[in-house]
């Protein structure tokens, strides 16, 4: 049997840092949860993310803005708000706040295709 492990998603919070930092919580029968923290990272210019399986996301600290290239849609998350993204819809991270640290829970279903 396997003893319960647990943790806080708000501690060892980095004040500033030159990439997000992606710490994986838990994973297993297709299922992947993470933590991600941001600090005014934003996804380069030109870049999208084009995942081969869908992600949840719950914006818990901070602010962000997320964009979608099929409609040029942009979203504005705040503490609170989540956002579920198919797979292959292709998204970028537009903005993270610069001055609060930005903690995202995220949660992808499905086995990558390979």
């Amino acid at each position: 049997m396997q003893a319960a492990v647990g943790g806080n998603l708000f501690a060892s919070l980095p004040t500033k840092q030159d990439s997000e930092l992606v710490d994986v919580l838990a994973a297993g029968g297709g299922v992947r949860i993470e933590r991600i923290v941001s600090t005014g990272q934003a996804s380069p210019e030109g870049f999208w993310y084009d995942q081969p399986e869908d992600e949840f996301v719950l914006l818990l600290a901070g602010s962000a803005t997320l964009q979608f290239e099929e409609d040029d849609r942009r979203l504005e998350l705040v503490p609170g708000d989540w956002v579920e993204i198919p797979a292959h819809l292709r998204h970028r991270v537009e903005r993270t706040d610069p001055d609060i640290t930005t903690v995202w829970l995220a949660v992808h279903r499905g086995k990558p295709v390979t």
